[in-house]
């Protein structure tokens, strides 16, 4: 298998939209203009072996030291479970300093023909439609409660130190989902989260979890959640609120340490903020704290990293097996790819991998999509008020999905 990268310049002086790469049947991967968009598949590889694979492709770097082929993909919520990533036949990325280039997997010709520029854009526009909906519950609501007020106790009696419990809705739609549209409308509003489409796996995740990138580390844990109202004076109230919250802080703990603990071991040096700060999106606000060091050589891949880390005390619990073995018992549904991570990886070993939240599984026909939201339980938590977090979050996909 070969691979061939050349400047997107090379390729078309228009300017090139990673959301229109990707449309409704491609791959997706960025935040704030920088990552991937990728169409036609070739190869799906299991999720352990995909740093060697990439690492075979003989790689012709006409752009000047670019990523080369990726693969990239969701892994589920089970820590160790089986998953496949998929390798695109071609490759858009964007980087920070601004360059842009084209990778094509099996190239042959020295000039790339006109089907490689007409995979990049769009023979149509999305168009407006006006749709049908309906949103049912997957679980009972007295369950989802029931399961809180057991995370709770867990904690109370020593247990546990935290449990994330969720709860999943159905939207049904009466036609199908513009997947197209959608990633247009999660870029407009969440731009500066990791927005991905995979599979018919989409979202806008506000959490990175860990990123490589030549032997430098970087993970960025949220937990402690308060709500946004469009009043920027009552948003920092609110904000000031989460940031003195003494179960919020707790909450966070939980993750930043763990995060720690886990990469220190990989590390020659490990930095981390030593307060959390509060990270802002469109529908909530965060508590979050920052950690980036440099691995010890030879360096764990991203993929080895994602492995011990995932999944966090911010979307499972502390201890981990403990939380896990409770949130299986208590929640009544199966997580899946919920509360796992999606990212990519490249054949150094670099990547970037963000938790699978604020996201939407999508059915074949696309007419109707299973979204999930939970919240971090302590001690101190109250059912009602973990139910309403809850709904805040469903927000988020709810107005990226929805146009009646």
């Amino acid at each position: 298998m070969r691979a061939v990268s050349r400047p997107l310049s090379d390729v078309t002086d228009r300017p090139v939209d990673l959301n229109d790469v990707a449309r409704g049947d491609g791959f997706l991967f960025v935040r704030d203009g920088v990552g991937f968009a990728g169409r036609g598949v070739a190869a799906r590889v299991p999720v352990d072996e995909a740093v060697g694979f990439l690492a075979a492709i003989a790689h012709d770097d006409r752009a000047g030291g670019v990523n080369g082929p990726i693969a990239l993909g969701p892994l589920p919520f089970r820590p160790g479970a089986d998953a496949d990533l998929i390798v695109p036949a071609v490759l858009v990325g964007k980087d920070g300093t601004g360059r842009q280039w084209v990778t094509v997997i099996d190239e042959q010709d020295d000039e790339l023909d006109g089907e490689v520029e007409r995979a990049l854009f769009p023979e149509s526009e999305p168009v407006p439609t006006s749709a049908g909906w309906s949103i049912e519950p997957l679980v009972d609501t007295d369950q989802y409660l029931a399961a809180v007020a057991a995370a709770r106790d867990a904690v109370r009696d020593g247990t546990l130190q935290k449990a994330v419990i969720a709860r999943p809705i159905e939207v049904r739609a009466d036609r199908p989902i513009d997947v197209h549209a959608v990633l247009r409308r999660l870029k407009a509003t969440f731009g500066s989260s990791h927005r991905f489409s995979i599979d018919g796996f989409i979202g806008a995740s506000p959490e990175l979890l860990v990123a490589v990138e030549g032997g430098v580390v970087s993970s960025f844990p949220l937990a402690g959640t308060t709500g946004t109202t469009g009043d920027d004076e009552l948003d920092a109230k609110l904000a000031a609120e989460l940031h003195a919250s003494e179960k919020n802080r707790i909450e966070h703990a939980a993750a930043i340490e763990m995060v720690r603990d886990t990469l220190l071991p990989f590390c020659s040096y490990l930095d981390w903020a030593p307060e959390p700060e509060i990270v802002k999106v469109a529908n909530v606000q965060h508590l979050g704290s920052r950690a980036e060091g440099m691995l010890s050589k030879p360096h764990a891949t991203v993929i080895e990293l994602v492995r011990a880390l995932q999944p966090t005390p911010a979307v499972g619990g502390h201890p981990r097996e403990s939380a896990i073995e409770l949130i299986e018992r208590v929640e009544g549904f199966e997580r899946g790819i919920y509360g796992g991570t999606v990212g990519w990886c490249d054949g150094n070993g670099d990547g970037r991998w963000a938790v699978s939240l604020r996201c939407a599984e999508l059915s074949d026909d696309r007419r109707s999509a299973r979204l999930v939201a939970g919240g971090g339980i302590v001690a101190d938590s109250d059912p009602l008020s973990e139910l309403a977090e809850t709904q805040a979050k469903f927000q988020a996909m709810l107005s990226a999905l929805i146009r009646p």
